[in-house]
């Protein structure tokens, strides 16, 4: 063989294995971008989602619920949010709204979710919100559609199930809805690109018994929500029938429930706990994480991942801190 045959077979070989690290390496940081990319888009919606794609995210973080005609829609509120509402007469809501169960898609859809209440908290804490007016709820299978139109062939979609134990709640029965899911993640062709994602853990147990192969993860939370709730007599109902007092810690209480993720509050995490779960062969991607300092501690501490509802923020920081970046979605 020529030695120039030989260079040029050397040097596209450690190409390619440039490309394939910095393939991998990218794919090891998991940047989500919460409802889409909640503090610069109405949470939730298609908008949203274009613009967590256009901005260049690894996962898209959402929430659904079902309606009572049984589509899976894409929430975060079991109820009709006023903050976030208007009727069909352009007003917002003057208080919480019919549950989504109790609604079919087509009523569903004549409520306006593409702007906040002025006054109201949610509009305070997301300034920086563009307000699409006319934005419907979408159906799970519109976000997939949405990616596939856009050309977002490797995004992957992390999806919450609203589910709650509470008997008030409103939420769908947790094998009903973890069949539903998997039946549409299925249709869609994602099982290599979704995760499924609850605080209640009875919709990831069913999902398990539905679909095994489809990756769990676990979501916790500790303080003015929370999931765990320490020394209960009989353990958290939101636990799936498992007691975190049996359990030495949350890492290997997330462990015994069969998730391949841990996904808690970034308020409740320390480095000893991410480093314990890394052992436990658990990726760690904590929730919702805002401020660039909070952020750049996190990574510093070794997290898979991120979920934000600012993706431009967390880019920021992952660039300063040498990580690869997700590619946007072209215009």
């Amino acid at each position: 063989m020529p030695p120039f045959a030989r260079f040029t077979i050397l040097r596209t070989g450690v190409a390619c294995l440039a490309l394939l690290l910095a393939g991998a390496s990218a794919a090891a940081f998991d940047l989500q971008g919460h409802r889409g990319a909640r503090g610069l888009s109405p949470e939730n919606t298609l908008p949203a989602f274009e613009k967590a794609l256009r901005t260049g995210v690894a996962t898209l973080e959402l929430d659904i619920g079902m309606t009572s005609d049984g589509v899976l829609v894409v929430s975060h509120d079991p109820k009709l949010n006023p903050d976030i509402t208007r009727g069909p007469d352009g007003t917002f809501l003057a208080g919480p709204g019919k549950a989504l169960t109790a609604m079919t898609l087509e009523e569903l859809r004549s409520f306006d979710v593409g702007r906040t209440r002025p006054d109201s908290r949610t509009a305070k804490s997301f300034p920086e919100q563009t307000p699409v007016d006319g934005t419907r709820i979408p159906t799970l299978e519109d976000v997939f559609a949405l990616a596939e139109r856009l050309g977002a062939k490797d995004v992957r979609f992390n999806i919450e199930t609203k589910s709650s134990p509470a008997p008030d709640a409103g939420t769908p029965e947790p094998r009903a809805f973890a069949t539903a899911l998997a039946k549409a993640i299925d249709k869609a062709g994602l099982g290599e690109r979704a995760t499924v994602q609850s605080f209640d853990w009875r919709t990831l147990m069913a999902l398990k018994e539905v679909s095994p192969d489809i990756p769990r993860v676990c979501l916790t939370s500790e303080g003015n929500f929370d999931t765990l709730q320490r020394g209960k007599d009989g353990g958290s109902p939101w636990l799936g029938g498992l007691d975190v007092d049996d359990f030495d810690s949350v890492p290997a209480l997330v462990t015994e429930a069969g998730c391949t993720t841990w996904s808690p509050n970034f308020r409740n995490l320390t480095q000893p706990l991410v480093e314990e779960a890394q052992e436990m062969e658990l990726a760690v991607v904590p929730w919702t994480v805002n401020e660039t300092d909070d952020m750049a501690r996190l990574i510093d501490w070794g997290v898979d991942g991120l979920i934000t509802d600012y993706p431009d923020r967390a880019r920021t920081v992952m660039a300063a801190k040498g990580l690869p970046l997700p590619a946007p979605v072209a215009p």
